[in-house]
């Protein structure tokens, strides 16, 4: 895992500085190379000479190049760094706003037992889904609409924090076909890394061959990342099978979102 100092989450979203830091490189970005240190400054609501040292300290650090004459631009480096943020926050954006705030008007979730208008209900995750029943929850609500078991029902004047557990996710990297591809990982092996989990994503040809060969389908081909970690947050054990050379980025992308993992190096013997 990455230590704090060096995830997004513990940056932006925990200290000023770096949140500072993260909306003046946007600016950069989106007004290189010619960059006003001035106007940046009143849209953020700091001292041109604030302004001025943070680029000083990212030019120092290498997420900005200085070309002299208030023209700058971001580097790889700051790139990777900002758009790294940016997906953490993303990310953080959609659980809190569809599983934390409680000022939604009304929620759809499942009818667990037929529902009465006006009936107060608990409302619990359950298998990534938003349930409602009879039984008191961690978080209350009142049935906006009557409803039998298994109908969507709305449920308002939410009041509580739904109780939700971030579920495993499971690594298995899968060798390039220039390193033998599906055809050097045993069955065994990849079946028994699929146990357990609920949710399969597959980064790469090889595997999705490797499942294929296994008789299992995956669950996400195309944006099977975003799809494991959204999977994660709504407490659904996931695996994902993944090339090797994607394999590092995306264990950064989870350490990024803060979310747990294991690993199962499916190219070793």
């Amino acid at each position: 895992m990455t230590s704090h100092g060096d995830d997004p989450y513990y940056t932006v979203l925990k200290s000023k500085r770096e949140a500072t830091r993260f909306q003046i490189l946007v600016e950069i970005a989106a007004h290189q190379p010619s960059v006003r240190q001035q106007e940046i400054a009143e849209k953020m609501g700091v001292t041109p000479q604030a302004v001025s040292e943070y680029i000083r300290e990212m030019v120092e650090s290498g997420f900005v190049n200085s070309n002299g004459r208030g023209r700058y631009n971001v580097t790889k480096k700051g790139v990777e760094w900002v758009t790294t943020a940016a997906e953490t926050l993303d990310t953080y954006l959609k659980y809190v706003t569809t599983e934390v705030i409680q000022e939604v008007s009304v929620w759809t979730a499942i009818a667990k037992e037929p529902l009465m208008k006006g009936e107060m209900v608990g409302v619990f995750m359950q298998g990534g889904l938003l349930y409602a029943s009879k039984a008191e929850q961690t978080a209350m609500g009142e049935v906006t609409v009557s409803a039998e078991s298994g109908e969507d029902v709305g449920v308002a004047k939410l009041s509580g924090i739904i109780a939700l557990d971030e579920g495993t996710i499971r690594v298995c990297k899968v060798p390039r076909i220039q390193r033998g591809g599906s055809h050097s990982v045993s069955p065994d092996r990849i079946l028994d890394a699929l146990e357990g989990m609920d949710y399969i994503g597959a980064v790469g040809l090889e595997a999705v061959v490797l499942l294929k060969s296994v008789g299992v389908t995956e669950d996400a081909f195309f944006g099977a990342r975003e799809g494991v970690l959204e999977a994660s947050f709504h407490g659904i054990n996931c695996a994902m099978v993944i090339v090797d050379e994607e394999f590092t980025g995306f264990l950064k992308r989870l350490e990024s979102a803060g979310l747990p993992y294991e690993i199962c190096d499916l190219s070793i013997p």
